[in-house]
């Protein structure tokens, strides 16, 4: 898995925000790729109604929505993230893109996102005949991605997320709906888990993604369920980033991943490249003491999310 970016992703400028130009510029020196416009994929999650106020908005500048700040070339980097996305999907790359995308939804930007990345490049895969498992593991719930698959069951959409925190929702209840019933999971994480717990969910949990036999893993690769993030209160560590991308690369062929939310510049780097060593099964670049989730939460994960997410999903899946 390489590293797809360009320095078109610096010109969303959104000022002194959290999801800011500081996020890539904290990678230091990267080669530059070149990258097609995303622009006519657009249409297969959003509408022709929302692309045209993205593009008004851009001209003026301001806030699309009380969290995600346009500016003039912000449309610009916004169609080319998901040309990042689209041709991270053809090459098992990484889009190292802002802005992120999978708060976004068909007719609504929302939590910094414009576009959804992800979500268009999975569906372009659906309407090529693939079978796609989005694996979202970053600490938000991506309401739009959910959104967007929550009836199909062409798309195996799994999120593990902070418990009460933003967007909302993202019980484990939600399970999809129709066709779609059963090809949603949703892991609330209570605040304070640690990787103790995070790793026993994608252990007990994996086995769907590998009956769902998948042709291509996508990747929602947000960061800010680190420890050090001052978004969420999730404590992983490096270490997780990298055993899931080597979990991943020991049962799946085909997985490409894209940037969503991590908001220490610090550390956001590192999850980044501790993910990417564990897919390409190479040596883990950063190490941090593992961590440990307290009792309570330890009850909490196992007596309600565990065992109810289990109990909705017999029906549908071998556990």
């Amino acid at each position: 898995m390489d590293i797809i970016y360009n320095k078109i992703f610096l010109e969303h400028n959104t000022g002194n925000h959290p999801e800011s130009i500081q996020r890539l510029l904290s990678f230091g020196e990267l080669e530059e790729t070149e990258i097609p416009s995303g622009e006519e994929y657009l249409g297969l999650i959003h509408s022709r109604e929302y692309v045209d106020s993205v593009k008004a908005a851009c001209k003026v500048g301001g806030y699309m929505d009380a969290d995600t700040v346009v500016s003039a070339r912000s449309y610009e980097a916004a169609i080319y993230g998901v040309g990042a996305a689209v041709m991270a999907s053809e090459t098992n790359g990484f889009a190292l893109v802002r802005p992120p995308g999978h708060h976004g939804f068909p007719n609504k930007s929302s939590g910094f996102c414009i576009f959804n990345n992800i979500a268009i490049a999975s569906k372009r895969l659906v309407d090529m005949g693939k079978r796609v498992f989005i694996l979202d593991f970053d600490g938000h719930l991506g309401d739009g991605t959910e959104h967007c698959f929550y009836n199909s069951d062409k798309v195996l959409y799994w999120s593990l997320h902070q418990s009460h925190a933003f967007p909302g929702g993202g019980d484990v209840v939600e399970i999809g709906e129709g066709a779609g019933k059963g090809y949603t999971i949703n892991i609330t994480l209570f605040a304070g888990a640690g990787d103790d717990i995070y790793m026993r969910a994608v252990d007990d949990f994996m086995t769907i993604a590998e009956q769902f036999k998948p042709d291509v893993v996508a990747v929602s690769a947000g960061f800010d369920a680190h420890q050090s993030d001052f978004l969420l209160d999730l404590r992983l560590s490096l270490d997780t980033y990298y055993k899931i991308g080597k979990i991943l690369r020991e049962r799946f062929d085909n997985i490409f991943a894209v940037l969503e939310g991590g908001y220490n510049t610090d550390f956001l780097s590192k999850g980044v490249y501790n993910f990417i060593d564990g897919i390409n099964g190479e040596k883990m670049r950063f190490r941090e003491k593992e961590t440990e989730s307290k009792i309570s939460i330890i009850e909490q994960y196992h007596h309600y999310t565990a065992q109810h997410l289990k109990e909705l999903l017999s029906p549908y899946w071998s556990l």
